[in-house]
Parts: C-alpha cells; sequence; structure tokens
C-alpha cells in the first residue's frame, strides 16, 4: 500500500508543473497552430471541394447550352416540329462528350416554354451527381447540380436586303466608292467564309448585317452588328407568283420608244398589261398596270425618262417548260427614272419581279444604274440571279427591297434608301438563334 502522503505529493508537483507550463511563454505558437490545424484542413478541403463544384457546374451548364442550341437549330431544320428534338439534344451531348459527366437518370429533361419575343423555343435541363472528395466525409450523399437553358430564335432587325444564295458563293457584296445608305440590315443564306464582304472605298450603312456563313470582317462595314452563322432566311416573296396572262411574243407586241421620242400610250394602263419587250430610250409615262413582258427584257437608255405610279415589272415567258428564256433588267446610269410599285394587291410594295424559273446564275447580271434625278419606290426580286446597283451621282430608292440569289452594290456615288414611315406590313425580319434564358 502506497502511503497517502506520496500520492498528495505527486499530484502537487503535477499541479505545479501544469501551472508553470501555462505561465511559460515558450511553444505558444506550437500549441496554437496544433489546435488551428483542424480549421486549417477543413477550410482547404472545403476550397477545394468549392472549386471542383464550380467547374462541374460550368460544364454542366456549357452542355446544357449547348444542347439548347441544337435543339433550336433542329426545330427551325424541321419546320418548328419538337418529334426530333430529343434525339438532336441526345445526338450534341455525345458529338461534344458531353456524355462523360454522367447524367443522372431521367436527365436530360426537355420543354418548351412560350414567349412573347422569341419562336421555336427549347429548355434543356441536366442534372449530375458526383462525390467531392471532402465534404463526402460528412455527407450521407453526393449533391446534386442541376443546370438549365433555354434557347430559341429572336428577331434581330428589319431587312431590306436579302440574298437567297444558299452555297458557298459571296451573297452580298458592297464594292466601289461610294457611301451605300440603306437604312435597314442586309442578310445572306450564303455558307461561305466570305458571306458578306465589303471592299474598295465603299462605306455600308446598314446593321445588322447576316450571314448562315461568315461574315469578312472590314471597316467598311461603318460599325454595323454583324451576325454570321445565323439562320436562313426564308424568301420574304416565296407566295407571290405570276399572273394569268394571254402569250405575246413577237415585235407587235413590242413596247419600243426611240430617243427623243415621247409615248404617253400606256399612261391610262391598269390590270395586267402583256408585252413581248421593253426597250425605253424616250420619254415614256406607264400605268398603274401588272406589265408582263413575255420573254423579253426590261431595258432603259441614258436619254430615257421613265415615269409610273403604282405600276409592277414581271419578266416571265409563256413557255410552259422548266428552263424558259427569262428576261432580264437593264437600267443605264444616264437615265431619269421615277418608279413607284403599287401599294395594295398581290403586288403590294414590289417593283420588279423575276420569275422564279429563270436560270439559276451568280454571273447572268440585272443591273439598276441611277443618279440625283432618279427615285425607285418598292421590292427588286431577282431570286435566281444578281442583281447590282451601281449609283453614280446620288441613286435614290424609297423603301426599297431587295431580295435577289445574290447582290452587288458598286458604282462611285452614293447610294440612298429611306423609309421614314417604315415597312410596315412589307418588312422582313430575321430570325438568329440565341441563349434566351
Amino acid at each position: 500500500m502506497i502511503p497517502q502522503t506520496r500520492t498528495v505529493d505527486g499530484v502537487s508537483r503535477m499541479m505545479a508543473f501544469m501551472k508553470k507550463l501555462m505561465r511559460d511563454k515558450r511553444g505558444n505558437a506550437l500549441i496554437i497552430a496544433a489546435g488551428a490545424l483542424p480549421l486549417v484542413i477543413g477550410s482547404a478541403g472545403l476550397a477545394s471541394d468549392t472549386i471542383q463544384w464550380t467547374l462541374w457546374k460550368r460544364q454542366l451548364q456549357r452542355a446544357a447550352d449547348s444542347a439548347a442550341l441544337a435543339a433550336v437549330y433542329d426545330r427551325i431544320a424541321n419546320d418548328g416540329s419538337t418529334g426530333n428534338v430529343s434525339a438532336a439534344v441526345t445526338d450534341d451531348l455525345g458529338r461534344h462528350n458531353h456524355t462523360n459527366i454522367a447524367l443522372l437518370s431521367g436527365y436530360p429533361q426537355l420543354a418548351y416554354p412560350s414567349g412573347t419575343n422569341w419562336t421555336n423555343p427549347v429548355r434543356v435541363t441536366l442534372a449530375l451527381q458526383k462525390r467531392l472528395g471532402f465534404s463526402s466525409v460528412f455527407l450521407n450523399s453526393p449533391p446534386v447540380i442541376t443546370t438549365q437553358a433555354t434557347a430559341a430564335t429572336v428577331a434581330t432587325g428589319v431587312y431590306c436586303v436579302v440574298s437567297l444564295v444558299d452555297t458557298a458563293a459571296t451573297g452580298i457584296k458592297a464594292t466601289g466608292n461610294g457611301d451605300i445608305n440603306l437604312g435597314c440590315g442586309m442578310i445572306t443564306n450564303s455558307t461561305s467564309l466570305t458571306a458578306a464582304i465589303a471592299t474598295g472605298s465603299s462605306e455600308v450603312n446598314a446593321t445588322p448585317v447576316a450571314a448562315v456563313g461568315d461574315i469578312q470582317d472590314s471597316d467598311n462595314w461603318g460599325g454595323a452588328e454583324l451576325l454570321p452563322f445565323t439562320v436562313k432566311q426564308a424568301d420574304p416573296f416565296a407566295d407571290v407568283n405570276v399572273p394569268s396572262f394571254s402569250p405575246c411574243k413577237g415585235n407587235a407586241n413590242r413596247l419600243r420608244v426611240l430617243s427623243n421620242a415621247t409615248d404617253n400610250s400606256h399612261a391610262a394602263d391598269t390590270g395586267v398589261v402583256c408585252v413581248s419587250e421593253m426597250d425605253l430610250n424616250g420619254d415614256v409615262t406607264l400605268g398603274s398596270a401588272t406589265y408582263v413582258i413575255d420573254g423579253g427584257d426590261f431595258s432603259v437608255g441614258a436619254q430615257a425618262h421613265v415615269t409610273c405610279n403604282g405600276c409592277t415589272i414581271i419578266l416571265t415567258n409563256s413557255d410552259t417548260s422548266t428552263t424558259p428564256t427569262i428576261g432580264t433588267v437593264d437600267i443605264n446610269g444616264g437615265a431619269e427614272i421615277d418608279m413607284s410599285a403599287p401599294t395594295t394587291g398581290t403586288y403590294d410594295n414590289i417593283l420588279f419581279y423575276q420569275d422564279r424559273r429563270a436560270e439559276e446564275s451568280t454571273t447572268i447580271v440585272n443591273t439598276i444604274n441611277g443618279n440625283s434625278d432618279s427615285l425607285f419606290s418598292g421590292a427588286f426580286y431577282f431570286p435566281n440571279q444578281q442583281l447590282q446597283i451601281n449609283g453614280t451621282a446620288g441613286l435614290n430608292m424609297n423603301c426599297a427591297q431587295f431580295v435577289s440569289y445574290v447582290i452587288e452594290f458598286a458604282g462611285n456615288g452614293s447610294i440612298n434608301n429611306t423609309c421614314t414611315g417604315g415597312y410596315g406590313d412589307d418588312r422582313i425580319m430575321g430570325q438568329h438563334v440565341r441563349l434566351v434564358a
């Protein structure tokens, strides 16, 4: 049996040692560091988990964004149908290796939310569950990360220039040394990497400038909003067709006016009037009629002065074959032109219309030359051929629209298009695929 006094002495010495140790300042840093070590390790672990969580979240969001955009393009390609959207989303996730993020069962989830400012919407929701290195020590199950993205086609502006070429040919060219003031946008369906180009000393005042392909960067665009890789633009006049008419080929039905001559014989024309050709070199007044040119051209000489109010010139051919000869337009720069399209009826706002059976070509050119004494009002429609607009001394247009296979603005003078009251129901709206939420 140990004497009690020895036990008491041992305790006393221990207490004295602890008091001395507490008063001793040597080694305090080590003790504090040891006490704080769990907090430091915990903070580092949580920081590491936060970075990992953020990375997974971003990867998942990128996958949702990409899949939503792909889904909208699929809807556009299928006239708005949602029947193939699921396959398009799955294909996009696979193509971009997004499936390696191991989505939870039941995902992706698709929805088609309504919106007042967009069409063809698709919402894609993705979710995954992954184990975090540090937090998993305290969590019964890994957390679920969820993201979603909504894409749709949204209106991008009013276009008055539409190039319908859907090959690798350049669709829109702005050349020459003049200013091109359109007061609207331009768009081409060209898939080229140079779908729209602006060269020379020209300055283009038109926005936005859009293309299915890419757009060549240039200071000539004048600060326009460039929208490459956009949605294909539909033909705005696809539902407008050639009127019924009685064939009128032959010299007997040709309207030819010589230089220094005056012809007012057609000033009172209305309805549909068929001629085999228009070769105008003098002073000519046309009526408010739909003039069908059966197999011939519309040409205006340098000395001509042509006037019409509410007329439409239609280039077609009574030949019912699929490849008939369709005439072209050639207006000389010296001519004085004052022509306006009708504001009602089938050819509302259409000044020149070329039959869609015309030979498809980027080299057959329909030329509109003009000067400051000329004024054109209405649309120029040449869906299968080139339209070239040349300004020589300030060519003026009023609410003009240029819809052609390919289009070129050239010349040394300015080309000015104004539409103070706007295009109203005749406006051509562009669409662009974007993330909207």
